[in-house]
């Protein structure tokens, strides 16, 4: 394992729901992991190999107790579940059992204040669905318990694609406790893209005046750096993972509409070599009955990478040199590399685990941009 330069003087930070701990990879030497969470053995052993972690603590969020969080942290960080809030989910929001999970964490967050431990900053990450939860009450209910305990808070919607060549839009929430003095040129005077989403400022517009008041619009710049593009981190021998045998790549193109056998069908016409990803999904055809779809994007950007589990498929790499058709799974590597996870992180052997560690978990180089543009900025200000 390399060793890791430590800054002067780190910030400390708590990490819960920490899986693999991609934001502890994001946040970098500038801060000081003190305590981490999840419930996950399987995350908690792929987080302990590559940190070598004592600061572990496997256990479900609703028993822990203060006693169990050393010390005073700068910054909580929470990407609590997102399923019960997500698109594809079940719809129960914040009510549900995964989702939910954020009120445990919350009673900690207030036992804290109470022995005078408040976090300074409390980031709360999850997807856009949370935006939209409820009509909006979900988000809604968010905002008003943070504001009520002490904070001011703020959200941007920061898509992964800006860094990688990944989809993956989510949702940051801010919050900064109220006797923190801000610097100025973290706060914009309203709404402005690329982070304030119209869905986010259609939120905000939904929330109660007094709750307004307590809003935050966080100003960091947008990045202009090369994004990097699915080929240029594809594996040139693939490790975890062989290419199908021609009637499986048959049976994925046969679950093309018309539109995406299209597609395949131009990018046969080009004399190089032509990458898409694919997903398989659930569509309705034109009787109105739900089949499976393979849909292909030929745009050199990977679908939103998501857990093998509850019916969604894993990404599939397809290849096109003329005639020649080749498909495989995106291996593990690949998928750690759309997470922005360097390759000396080491992964679960098992696939489907390793897929479910990275699918769960949050792109690195965001984190670092958020950290290094607005986090370390507040922290240095209390």
């Amino acid at each position: 394992m390399p060793q890791r330069a430590p800054s002067l003087h780190p910030f400390p930070f708590y990490e819960f729901f920490a899986g693999g701990g991609m934001s502890r990879l994001g946040l970098g030497p500038a801060w000081r992991c003190t305590f981490a969470n999840d419930w996950c053995e399987k995350k908690a052993a792929a987080y302990r190999a590559y940190f070598g972690a004592a600061e572990y603590r496997v256990a479900d969020v609703a028993k822990l107790k203060p006693a169990d969080l050393p010390g005073a942290p700068v910054l909580a960080w929470a990407s609590f579940p997102c399923q019960d809030l997500s698109l594809a989910g079940n719809g129960a929001g914040l009510a549900g059992q995964r989702s939910g999970t954020f009120h445990p964490f919350w009673k900690l967050m207030r036992a804290l204040a109470r022995e005078a431990r408040a976090p300074r900053i409390i980031v709360l990450e999850n997807v856009t669905g949370a935006l939209t939860s409820h009509d909006g009450r979900d988000f809604t209910a968010i905002v008003r318990t943070v504001s009520r305990d002490g904070y001011r808070i703020g959200a941007l919607v920061i898509d992964a694609v800006r860094f990688v060549p990944q989809s993956r839009p989510r949702l940051f929430f801010v919050a900064a406790r109220q006797d923190l003095p801000i610097p100025s040129n973290l706060i914009a005077p309203a709404a402005a893209e690329p982070w304030h989403t119209n869905p986010l400022r259609r939120a905000f517009e939904r929330l109660p005046r007094n709750l307004q008041k307590a809003w935050l619009w966080w100003n960091i710049p947008a990045p202009e750096a090369r994004v990097p593009s699915l080929h240029d981190l594809l594996e040139p021998q693939p490790t975890g993972t062989d290419w199908h045998t021609r009637k499986q790549t048959s049976h994925i193109l046969s679950l093309m509409s018309p539109l995406h056998r299209r597609k395949v069908g131009e990018a046969r016409k080009l004399e190089t070599s032509v990458i898409g990803a694919v997903y398989r999904r659930m569509r309705r055809n034109e009787l109105g009955e739900k089949v499976q779809r393979a849909e292909v994007r030929f745009d050199e950007i990977s679908g939103c990478l998501r857990t093998p589990a509850g019916g969604s498929s894993r990404q599939t790499v397809l290849q096109v040199e003329g005639r020649r058709v080749r498909s495989r799974l995106l291996s593990p590597r690949e998928a750690a590399r759309l997470m922005g996870v360097p390759d000396d992180y080491p992964l679960p052997e098992n696939y489907n685990n390793a897929y479910h560690l990275l699918g769960d978990g949050v792109v690195v180089p965001v984190v670092r941009w958020l950290s290094d543009h607005l986090l370390k900025q507040l922290a240095a200000a209390g």
